[in-house]
């Protein structure tokens, strides 16, 4: 499940419900295989170990050699900073001209990137070409972009329905995507070229190619028409070129992204939608046949366009050019005459902002496959996790004091749920505070996260239930856990989930030195718990259950509680 806040609202009908603005939200995600390092290679999805950007060295000769382009890659990318976009994809968008037909109103956008052109880096929004890793400005400010991409669209949320269709056939989910390949002289592709057109690429030896998005490649090495005779059990392969590549491979097809109603929200409000929810999606995770473990990362991206212009055909014939007569239709903080003695009074318009997109990212997260049988197959898996962080109110904004996610769960018997969360020994909430305050109200130790869960009698009480009265796990089956044991009994996996891993069991003679019999003493706060659980899959019997994290469910300042609810299914 997805969750946000938008601070300059969102959603409604742009025929029955119009709000003050138009938006879109678009969420997606970018998946690459495991490996057994924290950090992997130089291309590797990663966090990172401290806050630092990415570095990059401009390219300093257009004719640059490949073992020149390699070493400037090598001094770049530090194996302890973040990495999601890989450092190719960022010079790539360095060195390639910028889309010339682009609205940018009255932006002097910066007209050399170090090699005498305006490239891509460089938008409206952003006309000194900053950098935010290694993401591209360009690709980020507009969609659907209209050169390949490493990201999957998720889903796009309109305020105006009939645009579904566009977008959904414009993703590079389903559409080609054109860029130009160059060559060095032993005949492998550049990471870049500066040509963003066919006839330009081609004018210069380069060649246009399509490329085309896909979830995973197949497992084996095949050709063409072994590619297309491998589709079946819901999988479509398909012949192309990933991004990024020379030659053609036998690639996993992509659905088109959902296609929906954004959600309302207040403007310049960052809370809850409609209804008293926040804002959210619920994303079904990607099924890689492969059956690797893979690691993934998701961005999400808010954009706002006023009425003042038509964000979708105004173009760059309506760029301010005050040599040929053409005025901006939005002027930075113009003056207008009211009449009032022709007094002017001057508008607060920033035109780089005048239509405007928002990001935000996830930090890496793992897809791993499911335990191999039938009934796993086929079951439902539903995630139970923790949101928010330490903090009280105005610590934690624009974000939330800690609380469970979903607040209410409702499944049926057969549906599986998967309890796991994350927390932190190092949570830095000093100067500066950005939109929050600086401070670390809460449980514990300071600085640290950590979550639990222990049954209570109803959503209403705050004492839990003394573990061997606890119901919950009564008859619950666990089909997966993090420690690899599935054979544990109710009281070991209400101790496990209540120590949030801390035990793995109650008695010695069942988990050794890992039992509460042997091992240290919990810290009463969970100050010496992992700060992070894996968790269990679980299977529970029919039944309606509520539960609280002990250490931060504190009535009156925050609370952290929540509900499952399991039906009979009636088909058994």
């Amino acid at each position: 499940m997805v969750e946000w806040t938008n601070q300059h609202g969102c959603g409604g009908s742009e025929d029955a419900d119009p709000h003050k603005l138009n938006c879109n939200i678009v969420i997606q995600y970018m998946c690459q295989e495991d490996v057994d390092s924290a950090t992997g290679d130089q291309d590797t999805l990663r966090n990172g170990a401290n806050t630092q950007t990415q570095n990059h060295n401009r390219i300093q000769n257009l004719d640059e050699s490949q073992n020149t382009a390699q070493n400037r890659k090598n001094n770049a990318v530090q194996q302890n900073r973040v990495l999601q976009e890989n450092w190719d994809w960022y010079d790539k968008c360095y060195n390639r001209e910028r889309n010339a037909g682009l609205f940018t109103a009255d932006q002097n956008l910066n007209e050399n990137n170090g090699n005498g052109y305006s490239s891509a880096i460089y938008t409206r929004q952003n006309p000194n070409g900053n950098r935010r890793g290694y993401e591209c400005p360009e690709e980020r400010d507009y969609y659907p972009y209209w050169h390949p991409s490493p990201w999957v669209d998720a889903v796009v949320m309109v305020n105006d329905l009939s645009e579904c269709n566009y977008y959904r056939n414009e993703s590079y989910n389903v559409k080609e995507k054109y860029e130009c390949v160059e060559y060095y002289d032993n005949g492998d592709r550049k990471h870049w070229s500066r040509w963003n057109n066919e006839e330009d690429c081609t004018d210069n030896d380069g060649d246009w190619l399509a490329f085309t998005n896909y979830l995973e490649k197949h497992p084996d090495d095949l050709n063409e028409a072994q590619c297309a005779a491998a589709s079946g059990d819901g999988n479509t392969y398909v012949w192309g070129i990933a991004e990024g590549e020379q030659d053609p491979s036998c690639l996993l097809a992509l659905d088109p992204p959902d296609c929906m109603q954004a959600p309302w929200t207040r403007v310049n409000h960052n809370g809850n939608a409609r209804g008293g929810e926040a804002s959210r999606y619920t994303m079904t995770l990607p099924n890689f046949p492969s059956g690797n473990q893979m690691r993934c990362v998701t961005r999400l991206r808010y954009n706002i366009t006023t009425d003042d212009y038509d964000p979708l055909t105004t173009d760059s014939s309506q760029n301010q050019d005050i040599a040929t007569g053409v005025q901006s239709p939005v002027q930075q903080n113009p003056y207008v005459d009211v009449a009032a003695d022709h007094q002017p009074l001057r508008l607060a318009i920033n035109t780089a902002q005048f239509g405007r997109t928002f990001q935000d990212r996830s930090h890496l997260f793992k897809l791993m496959p499911r335990p191999e049988s039938a009934e796993m197959e086929a079951a439902r898996i539903f995630n139970l996790n923790v949101r928010g962080k330490r903090g009280n109110i105005v610590q934690t904004y624009p974000a939330v004091e800690y609380d469970f996610i979903p607040n209410d769960l409702n499944i049926t018997a057969g549906d599986l749920v998967h309890m796991q969360w994350t927390g932190s020994n190092t949570h830095n909430n000093g100067n500066p505070g950005g939109d929050g305050q600086t401070g670390d109200a809460g449980e514990g130790r300071g600085g640290t996260d950590r979550s639990n869960i222990v049954q209570v009698m109803s959503r209403n009480d705050n004492y839990p239930i003394p573990i061997e009265n606890s119901d919950m796990w009564n008859n619950a089956e666990v089909m997966w856990m993090y420690n690899g044991d599935t054979n544990i009994d109710a009281m070991d996996l209400a101790v496990n989930v209540a120590s949030s891993g801390y035990y793995e069991c109650l008695e010695a003679a069942t988990c050794a030195g890992e039992s509460a019999e042997n091992k240290n003493q919990l810290n009463n706060q969970l100050d010496n718990a992992p700060a992070s659980y894996e968790g269990a899959l679980v299977k529970f019997a029919p039944g309606e259950f509520h539960y609280i994290g002990s250490r931060n469910n504190n009535f009156s300042n925050r609370s952290q509680k929540g509900s499952i609810r399991i039906t009979p299914n009636q088909n058994k």
